[in-house]
């Protein structure tokens, strides 16, 4: 079957109801506010506060930047587009959507096990703590998070560039990888399995290391003293809240049954995982701990 090439994509977001888009906006354009605020704010209190200057606040800092980059990868388009009655990406727009994506969620991923060895250490090893977290460690640790995220998720996919065809519709709000990888002229088997290959590195190896991590760390806390248990269960309570939602949404999306068409659901999903958790990643990190709302 002949099938022309696309030269951009269009986007067919949630409705094409003018009222309920309009809600919509007001909606999204909330939470990208609170989104912005609470991580601005969350990295402004640990640049700026002393007592602060720890390992563990300073992979907080990279997390909260990153869910500023990862909410506005998504939600400044999606706003013009509730507005707008023309839904359209250009292939460029797109690509840059799609790459800003597995970029930022790799580096997600990679930083909470990060996060996880850092909770390890100062709860199984708190001892040696500011031996093994020395900051030329951590700084090591943060370089291996950017680049290594760079180079399993940017690197690969551009070396096997796609082309999309017509039809260009995409039954979601934001360039999606999975989503537009449906919209390609070839076969989307080797993409597919690219993507899974991917999937399984970004995702299923730091999700596993991070249950290995806590696994190690709830066996030594229930060897030690009832005052300090608390303690320890309450350094790892927030770490361990933002790892459930975001890997449970992010399993849900990349291991869910494969479909020809990209379904409701995904997009329901991928709002979640793209727009909610950004925000509510620092509001669990302060309600949490204390020595942020100090």
């Amino acid at each position: 079957v002949n099938r022309t090439l696309a030269t951009e994509v269009i986007l067919l977001g949630f409705s094409r109801n003018f009222r309920i888009n309009l809600l919509l906006f007001f909606i999204f354009s909330v939470i990208y506010l609170v989104t912005i605020i609470g991580n601005g704010l969350m990295v402004c209190i640990i640049v700026s506060s002393p007592h602060l200057h720890t390992p563990m606040y300073f992979f907080l800092c990279n997390l909260s930047l990153i869910d500023i980059f990862y909410s506005t990868r998504t939600v400044p388009k999606l706003l013009l587009d509730l507005l707008s009655s023309s839904r359209r990406i250009s292939l460029l727009a797109c690509g840059v959507q799609v790459y800003a994506g597995l970029f930022l969620g790799g580096t997600e991923c990679l930083l909470l096990a990060v996060m996880a060895y850092d909770r390890y250490v100062a709860v199984c090893r708190p001892l040696y703590y500011l031996i093994v977290m020395r900051w030329n460690i951590c700084y090591q640790l943060i370089a291996f998070v950017w680049v290594g995220s760079f180079l399993t998720t940017v690197v690969p996919s551009l070396v096997m560039p796609m082309r999309v065809c017509n039809p260009n519709q995409l039954n979601h709000f934001v360039c999606e990888t999975l989503a537009v990888v449906k919209l390609s002229c070839d076969s989307t088997r080797e993409s597919e399995i690219v993507v899974v290959f991917l999937t399984f590195i970004v995702i299923l190896f730091p999700f596993l290391f991070i249950l290995l991590s806590y696994i190690v760390i709830i066996s030594s806390v229930l060897m030690i003293q009832s005052a300090r248990r608390s303690k320890a269960f309450s350094t790892c309570s927030s770490h361990l809240t933002v790892v459930t939602l975001l890997y449970g949404t992010a399993m849900v999306m990349y291991f869910g049954p494969p479909s020809k068409y990209v379904s409701n659901k995904d997009k329901y999903v991928s709002v979640f995982n793209t727009v909610i958790i950004p925000m509510i990643n620092p509001l669990i990190y302060s309600l949490k701990n204390k020595e942020v709302t100090k």
